[in-house]
């Protein structure tokens, strides 16, 4: 049976276009995470008023891959969990980095894995990423599969063509 895992850190094109060439990865959608369904829309989330992150939803099959698995490319190629409230071009709380775990076990494995990383140091400085509650809400049509309906488009070239590269140089044996 198919899982989900829920989360903000970057512009989620970008996101979206990582996770979608994950084995085991059955469906990424583009949303809004951590605000009310009455406020989650591109225009009122863009005034950083609303609570919300853009964020991803991803459906996997826990047999193929599993969520620790996706969290560490989560961690290692899809964003920069140092960079507090902003991505790359992009700033405003809307572009955290934040982990909505859909049940006990993914908040367990998701706070021992960021442990993991700072007591490592594998960053040479502090990951913010926080684990946050909040449902998900689908974000417009225009914004679905958009590095894949645009992938001449200058954002997706500049940062996150860039992102889908560090994923199968780091994990060739997860992409499909």
């Amino acid at each position: 049976e198919n899982e989900v895992a829920v989360w903000g850190g970057a512009c989620f094109w970008g996101m979206e276009a990582v996770f979608e060439q994950v084995k085991g990865v059955r469906a990424v959608t583009s949303g809004y995470a951590g605000g009310d369904k009455a406020t989650a829309s591109y225009r009122q989330v863009a005034t950083e008023r609303t609570g919300h992150a853009e964020a991803i939803r991803i459906v996997y099959d826990p047999r193929q891959v599993s969520y620790a698995t996706l969290l560490r490319i989560y961690f290692s190629v899809a964003h920069d969990p140092t960079q507090l409230n902003r991505q790359g071009p992009d700033t405003g709380p809307s572009y955290r980095s934040a982990i909505f775990p859909q049940n006990p076990g993914q908040a367990r494995v998701a706070r021992t894995y960021i442990a993991q990383l700072g007591k490592a140091g594998a960053y040479g400085k502090p990951i913010v990423t926080r684990i946050e509650q909040g449902g998900f809400h689908l974000a417009e049509a225009e914004h679905q599969d958009f590095a894949k309906r645009n992938p001449s488009h200058p954002y997706i070239v500049r940062w996150d063509k860039p992102k889908v590269a560090s994923l199968r140089a780091a994990f060739p044996s997860l992409v499909r």
